[in-house]
This record gives C-alpha cells, sequence and structure tokens, in this order.
C-alpha cells in the first residue's frame, strides 16, 4: 500500500466507492424518515439533536473513508475486504437508527460505528507499515480513531449504567465530536496524505447527489400517503411540484463552481472546505424530511403546525444557502453574490410566517420562486462578467521601447 499520486490525471471515483456510498444511501434514509416522523408528530424541535448527532456519524463515517481511499486505494484484496467491513458497519448503524431516534437507544448505533472503525483503523495500520514515507500520518491517524472509539464506548457504557447525568450527555458527545474533528489536523501535522484534489471534488459532489435524491425519495413517501388518502388537492399537487423544481435549483447552485482547481490551488484550506460541507449535507437530509411531511399534510390533518412545517424548508434551505455560498468562497470566488445570499435567506426566513394567509404550498412555492430567481439572476451577472472579460481591451504596447 503506497500512496497515490496528487496529480494522477483522470482520477474518479472507482466501482467499489460507488457500491460504498449505496450503504449511506440507506443509513441517510433512515435518519430522515425518522426525523419526519419527529416532524410531523409536531416534535421538530425535539427530534432536532438526534438527527444532527446520528447524521454526525454517519457523515463522518463517510468522510473517513472518502479521504483515506484518495490516498491510499490500492483496490487490491485486501483493500477491498476491509471496506466491506465498513460497508456491514454502515448498515448495522442503519438498522439502528429507529432506536437512537425514538428512544435515544444508540447500542446498535455504536455497534455498527465500532465495526466501521475496526475496518478504517486497519486499513490505516496497513498503510504505515506498508508506506514508510507517511508511517507517522498513519499511525497518528489510527491512535487516533482507537482512542476516540473507546471514548464513545465509555460514553455509551456510563450511560446505560446510569454513571452520565443528564446534564453531561449532550456536551460529553460534543466534546467527543470536536475531538474527532481534531484528529486530521493533529494526524496530518506530521505529513499530510496524498489525497487528489479533483477527486476529492468529484466524491463530494457524488454525496450532494445522493442527498438530493434522498430528498426526491422522501418527498414520494409523502406523495404516497397523500394518494393513500384519496387526496389528490392543488395544494398536493403545487408541493410535489415545486418541491423537484427546488431540488433541482439547489443542485444547480452546487455545481456552478468546480472546486476541484481551487482544492488544488489552496491546499491548507481542504479541511475547512470538507467540514463545510457538514451543513449542506445536513440541510439536504432535513430539507428531504420537511418536504416529505409538507406532501404528507395535503392530503391528510397531521399534528404539525403550517408554521412549523414552513419552517421545516425554510431553515434547511437558509442554511444550505449560507453554508454553500462559504464553502465555494474557501476554495474560488463564489459566483453566487453574496448580497443576493443574504436577501435571498432572509426573504427564505420571513415567508413561513405567512404559512396561515398563504398555506404550507404558498410558502413552498415562494422558497422555490426564491432559489430559482437566485439562480437566474447568478447566471446573469456570471454571463455580463464573462462577456466583460472578453471584451476588455488589450493594453497599448510602451511607447519607451527599444527603436
Amino acid at each position: 500500500m503506497s500512496a497515490r499520486a496528487i496529480d494522477e490525471p483522470h482520477r474518479a471515483s472507482s466501482q467499489l466507492e460507488l457500491l460504498f456510498d449505496l450503504t449511506f444511501v440507506v443509513a441517510v434514509a433512515a435518519v430522515t424518515a425518522q426525523f419526519a416522523h419527529s416532524i410531523a408528530d409536531g416534535h421538530a424541535l425535539t427530534g432536532l439533536v438526534p438527527f444532527l448527532q446520528v447524521f454526525f456519524a454517519i457523515w463522518w463515517a463517510w468522510m473517513n473513508f472518502t479521504w483515506f481511499a484518495s490516498a491510499y486505494d490500492t483496490d487490491d484484496v485486501a483493500y477491498r475486504l476491509l471496506t466491506m467491513v465498513q460497508m456491514a458497519g454502515v448498515l448495522v448503524l442503519a438498522a439502528g437508527v429507529p432506536a437512537a431516534a425514538e428512544h435515544s437507544d444508540y447500542r446498535i448505533v455504536t455497534l455498527g460505528y465500532l465495526v466501521m472503525r475496526i475496518g478504517l483503523v486497519a486499513q490505516w495500520l496497513r498503510a504505515g507499515l506498508e508506506d514508510p514515507a507517511g508511517r507517522r500520518t498513519a499511525l497518528r491517524y489510527a491512535a487516533g480513531l482507537s482512542i476516540l472509539q473507546l471514548g464513545w464506548i465509555l460514553r455509551f457504557l456510563l450511560a446505560e449504567a446510569g454513571g452520565l447525568p443528564a446534564f453531561a450527555d449532550l456536551p460529553s458527545y460534543v466534546g467527543l465530536a470536536i475531538l474527532e474533528l481534531a484528529v486530521p489536523r493533529w494526524a496530518g501535522g506530521a505529513r499530510a496524505t496524498n489525497w487528489h484534489p479533483h477527486h476529492i471534488a468529484e466524491r463530494y459532489g457524488l454525496f450532494t447527489i445522493i442527498l438530493l435524491g434522498e430528498s426526491v425519495l422522501a418527498a414520494s413517501r409523502g406523495v404516497e400517503r397523500a394518494l393513500e388518502a384519496d387526496e389528490i388537492s392543488s395544494p398536493f399537487i403545487v408541493i410535489a411540484v415545486c418541491g423537484l423544481v427546488l431540488l433541482f435549483a439547489l443542485w444547480w447552485l452546487y455545481f456552478l463552481i468546480e472546486s476541484g482547481e481551487g482544492l488544488h490551488d489552496r491546499r491548507h484550506r481542504s479541511w475547512l472546505w470538507g467540514y463545510g460541507h457538514y451543513g449542506i449535507f445536513a440541510a439536504l437530509a432535513a430539507l428531504g424530511a420537511g418536504l416529505e411531511v409538507a406532501v404528507e399534510q395535503s392530503g391528510h390533518d397531521i399534528a404539525a403546525s403550517p408554521l412549523a412545517l414552513g419552517y421545516a424548508v425554510a431553515i434547511p434551505v437558509a442554511v444550505y444557502l449560507a453554508a454553500l455560498w462559504a464553502v465555494h468562497a474557501l476554495v474560488a470566488e463564489p459566483v453566487i453574490r453574496p448580497a443576493a445570499v443574504v436577501v435571498c435567506v432572509t426573504g427564505i426566513l420571513l415567508l413561513p410566517l405567512a404559512s396561515r394567509p398563504i398555506g404550507v404550498a404558498g410558502v413552498v412555492a415562494a422558497i422555490t420562486a426564491g432559489c430559482v430567481l437566485l439562480v437566474a439572476v447568478t447566471i446573469a451577472t456570471t454571463a455580463v462578467r464573462a462577456r466583460a472579460g472578453v471584451r476588455r481591451p488589450e493594453p497599448e504596447p510602451s511607447s519607451s521601447g527599444v527603436s
């Protein structure tokens, strides 16, 4: 196992990476469905913290595999088998999502994470043994991940035995999560891994598409429930159509910038760029839950109020737009004007206040219109900039040259 070149031409996601991503489709679908149930029951705020916690575990597992694979994807027998172990861990974690969300029972989730960590730590140990140049970094990764996994297990055991006070539950989780985020910075301080900028950019783009697809799936579940109630109303049609247009607009905005070149030129910002995607990914997953319930309520009554349903769509969209602008700004000159983002986000967050007179369908339609307008304005301003660059006159030759 030797480090791959950072300038390897035509580097793309492997078939194994694409198969690995499919296990996360299951995990994200599970956590999105549970959050949708919380929103529908009128307990969105109560369900928000478990949703963010479980989604962090899913996202962080995907992050760990993705950055390791970008540096050390040898695609041999040992690598494939250890990747399969990590995939099994993801599926176990997904099976434990309902119990974690509904009853704060993290036994299965903890077991799934342990299985994933076994596979990942074995990969880092192998890299440390077989790649002398990156040995110190690889062993630091293995040590950091192993120690923190022991920390997660200890926290779980204390909670099960009643030794972890209720007030310390969330702070202990946040503390361990911060230490998780610190491991790459600490391990990479010895010697940065050979991750490939264009490969990383493609991997993040693919996961964004997966989450957009999860939102489509979540919305389709709401359509199914509305159809089962035999309620095909005009609000149902408006929300279903606008939901699809909204997701298309969010996809368009994400891929306005090709991040590979920016990551190549600004490798020192890669960790901020990668961590910033947690806001983008979590917002898309939460949006899927919000759209699912918004479609469902058009067919029958649910416990959640129209105001809550409006914000279940508006807040994820606002977070997505703000996080997307910040992530783009880290690696390139933002194509989306900051003033346009501020105006759009402010308007979106105010729209649910009008949910009683215009209904949930009206709120979703207005949010969609705002995002479509943002896409149109961005395309127009980009075209104007491009034409201005083309028409800029060439500087005249200096008259002080030698004759």
